[in-house]
């Protein structure tokens, strides 16, 4: 519906002469090529794996899934119930994957239920399963690569977008992994 919208408002502004507002774009190629050629790798390393296995093993529900992902999205800063998800082994070998490349500036991961399991930084929200980067990379267990689209961000400055990858345990996803790119970093 979204697409069939936008392509409609940008036919009538062409039709009479009005000039396009900025809307998100798709993702230059490079940034595909540079998702399925490194990124996607990243949801293979074996510490990662373990820590999303860990947190499956929990067995949460939905509702406490839920209830935590209100009490996250209320807290203006970082609580002290959300600093394991920036602490520990799993968050400190993300770190190092974004501090060694420089067209990425977050990652977090989830479990297969879209919760957060670990992070570089605090996201907007602990619940992303029902969102695209969540839903498009675990793709009900299979897994793929999916790219989003490009967006300005006013705080970096910067043209960015999310890619999303599969966490995979013996070509089964079990969970997924969002990466924030800087898109004129990208080589």
């Amino acid at each position: 519906m979204r697409l069939g919208m936008v392509l409609f408002v940008t036919v009538c502004m062409v039709l009479f002469g009005v000039a396009a507002p900025s809307y998100a774009e798709m993702a230059p190629q490079k940034v595909v090529d540079y998702a399925n050629a490194k990124l996607a790798g990243l949801g293979h390393i074996t510490l990662l794996i373990e820590a999303v296995q860990a947190e499956n093993a929990k067995g949460k529900t939905l509702e406490e899934i839920q209830a935590l992902d209100e009490k996250w999205k209320a807290e203006k800063g970082v609580a002290e119930f959300m600093k394991p998800f920036m602490e520990g082994a799993c968050a400190e070998s993300l770190q190092t994957i974004t501090a060694a490349d420089e067209a990425i500036f977050e990652i977090f991961m989830m479990d297969n239920q879209g919760a957060n399991v670990c992070q570089t930084d605090k996201t907007g929200d602990y619940w992303q399963g029902d969102e695209a980067k969540f839903k498009e990379s675990f793709a009900d267990g299979k897994g793929m690569v999916f790219v989003d689209e490009v967006e300005y961000d006013d705080g970096l400055k910067a043209n960015i977008c999310q890619v999303s990858v599969p966490v995979m345990d013996g070509g089964q996803a079990i969970g997924a992994m969002t990466i924030g790119v800087l898109v004129d970093k990208v080589k």
